[in-house]
């Protein structure tokens, strides 16, 4: 962004032309970025992934006319460090983020550590404007408020979801139930959030001016609670469980915003320069042991889903749409992640990525045919449990551990199998050695986890609150006694 102060003195001095002629290159050789992230979405949940049953021509329309990545994927099979990561451009391991942050608002600690950039901050030195709408769950106190991260703009909520109709909200400690925030301020939830988060974006674009800009609009759905507007249920009758009815509607709400937001786009005639990527969190819920009831999505055509290193869990539906820049609709197969949203949308702001400590990369020159192959040789995850979980992907091969869910050490060739069907573990040893080894030494730069997951988190805090009380009223039972002279 120009500075006030710069913009104030090169009015003074007569250069107005000056700056509404740099204001102008800008926007127009360097294109507006779009992040539309989904929450909970199932691979198999959208039109064009498969699914016959849930209808979203917005979204279809951005894939079938743009980049579909058939191998896009997200750094943690569910929420907060999978935003850590695309927000930073750098995987949450380099900096032990691997938890969902809790809602601890009075916690300098608890969040997206402050020594970490998001590429909102880069941006905004390219003289991008910029703007967070929706869900933000990488920290709750102010030291981590998307206004002080590099957002100049911010209307949502800081916790990990939030009601989505106003009479579901209550005056309560439940973080679902507290209002939302615009720059800092409480803002009355007055609709379907997912209609007042899409209105806001729309309204955004269109009075974003000359400046070029960078928008994440965060949507929480179709994450739970699961509630949707009745006329959109009504549909999904086709669909008989009525969970899964109602899920469906909120991907439908969700794909109406997003052609609010490309219908802005194109009123404001910026559609042409406009970078969108869509994309997932994580993948959608799968009925786990802990909550086989959330059973409504489906990740067809992957195994498990949210919170697993299977491929339901981290293989998620990723789309690029730039029609000045990729012009040409196409799939691409080479390995890419969501840090590659980061490395992209800096190198075409004019950053140089290379003096930037990025675990992305520009998808610029393969999606363009100037480079060939894949962009990454290999990715790759890890869990709290560092030692125990984790997986590595080749363009050919995954070697996963994971034990908690019965997924167990598995090695898949992902040319024959990439639904992870056939386990070959311990049939071919020096391919997985070769596995462990690459994981080895990329893990060799990471950072254990330096946050408590949000139930022992909670348990500890609430124990201090009562430890502290306790002792204070241990301390006001000593009755002292005064001599009188």
């Amino acid at each position: 962004m120009i500075d006030c102060v710069f913009k104030q003195a090169l009015i003074s001095l007569g250069f107005v032309g000056l700056l509404s002629f740099s204001s102008h290159v800008i926007a127009t050789e360097r294109p507006n970025i779009v992040v539309i992230f989904a929450d909970d979405l199932g691979y198999g949940d959208l039109g064009y992934t498969g699914s016959k049953e849930i209808f979203t021509p917005n979204i279809d329309s951005l894939a079938n006319n743009g980049v579909i990545f058939k191998n896009g994927y997200v750094t943690h099979p569910y929420c907060g460090p999978s935003r850590a990561g695309l927000l930073t451009g750098r995987h949450q391991a380099r900096f032990g983020m691997e938890v969902n942050a809790a809602h601890s608002p009075d916690d300098p600690y608890m969040g997206l550590p402050l020594e970490q950039k998001t590429f909102a901050k880069r941006l905004q030195k390219q003289g991008y404007q910029t703007a967070v709408i929706g869900k933000w769950h990488v920290g709750s106190h102010p030291n981590f408020h998307p206004n002080n991260r590099g957002f100049d703009y911010f209307y949502g909520f800081l916790p990990d979801g939030h009601n989505y109709f106003p009479e579901s909200v209550k005056v309560s400690s439940n973080p679902y139930d507290a209002p939302l925030v615009r720059n800092g301020k409480p803002a009355q939830l007055e609709e379907y959030l997912t209609t007042a988060l899409s209105r806001d974006a729309a309204r955004y674009i269109k009075n974003s001016g000359e400046q070029p800009f960078m928008l994440y609009l965060a949507y929480n759905a179709p994450h739970s609670p699961i509630q949707a507007l009745e006329e959109d249920i009504a549909k999904y009758s086709h669909i008989s469980d009525l969970k899964r009815r109602t899920y469906a509607a909120m991907i439908d709400s969700m794909d109406q915003g997003v052609g609010r937001v490309i219908d802005a786009l194109k009123q404001a005639d910026k559609f042409d320069n406009t970078l969108i990527f869509f994309l997932s969190d994580n993948g959608g819920v799968y009925p786990e042991d802990w909550w086989p009831q959330q059973n409504w999505a489906r990740n067809t055509p992957f195994r498990r889903g949210k919170v697993a290193l299977t491929e339901g869990g981290i293989h998620v539906p990723f789309i690029a749409h730039w029609p000045k820049g990729f012009s040409n609709a196409m799939e691409f197969d080479g390995l890419v992640s969501s840090l590659d949203i980061a490395a992209t949308s800096l190198a075409l702001s004019g950053a140089d990525i290379a003096t930037m400590p990025l675990d992305g990369v520009d998808l610029t020159p393969y999606i363009q045919g100037k480079l060939q192959g894949s962009p990454h040789k290999a990715l790759y995850w890890r869990l709290e449990e560092a030692d125990h979980l984790w997986a590595v992907r080749t363009p050919q091969y995954k070697y996963l551990h994971q034990p908690l869910l019965t997924v167990g050490k598995s090695f898949f060739d992902m040319q024959d199998d990439p639904y992870e069907a056939h386990n070959l573990y311990g049939q071919k040893p020096e391919l997985q050695r070769e596995l462990a080894e690459l994981w080895n030494e990329w893990n060799a730069d990471n950072k254990a986890n330096v946050l408590l997951q949000n139930v022992h988190y909670l348990k500890r805090r609430k124990a201090f609150y009562q430890g502290l009380y306790n002792e204070l009223v241990d301390k006001a039972a000593v009755r002292p006694t005064y001599t009188v002279e």
